[in-house]
């Protein structure tokens, strides 16, 4: 998995490049937390839940199904009654917590993501899978082991979305100074 910083960062960064006025301020709470939250599996290891299992690191909680059916959730709960509002949110929070899964199944260790999960539990993992596993635990995390995750995901993840999210600010700027 990537760090969670890098999962928080991603969403702050889809915020910041999909947000628009209706977007309710909530969302630059919310978004880093949704981008995080699937990580949170990791405590069932402390209920004796092994890692293969349904509902194990990586399982149930990192597939697409769950990041739409917790968006729509939060989409009701955050946005204004509104259907086009409403329609908007969903897609920028399923994107935010569709992420976390996607960018696990690029990273280079573990069992692979339940991507599909409820319907198929097979463990998915990119072809190409650039990103430097983290480690679950923080004291391995303040280690070489840390840090080469840290140039990794600066690499493959950090850079190539602050490019993107540059050229969707300069777009924006441009699209406004010519239509006002």
């Amino acid at each position: 998995m990537p760090s969670i910083i890098t999962h928080a960062f991603v969403g702050v960064v889809a915020t910041a490049a999909l947000k628009n006025r209706e977007t309710p301020k909530s969302i630059w709470i919310l978004a880093p937390l949704l981008a995080v939250l699937p990580d949170l599996d990791v405590v069932a290891f402390r209920f004796g839940i092994s890692y293969g299992h349904a509902f194990g690191h990586r399982g149930f909680f990192h597939s697409l199904f769950f990041a739409f059916a917790l968006s729509a959730l939060l989409v009701c709960l955050f946005w204004r009654p509104l259907a086009k509002q409403k329609v908007y949110g969903l897609i920028l929070l399923a994107f935010i917590a569709g992420s976390h899964g996607l960018l696990d199944a690029l990273t280079n260790g573990g069992l692979g993501i339940a991507l599909l999960a409820p319907f198929d539990a097979t463990r998915y993992f990119f072809p190409w899978t650039p990103i430097k596993v983290s480690p679950i635990s923080v004291k391995a995390f303040f280690g070489s082991w840390g840090w080469a995750v840290i140039k990794s995901e600066f690499l493959w993840v950090w850079l190539p979305l602050s490019a993107l999210l540059l050229i969707s600010m300069t777009a924006g700027w441009l699209w406004r100074r010519n239509n006002n």
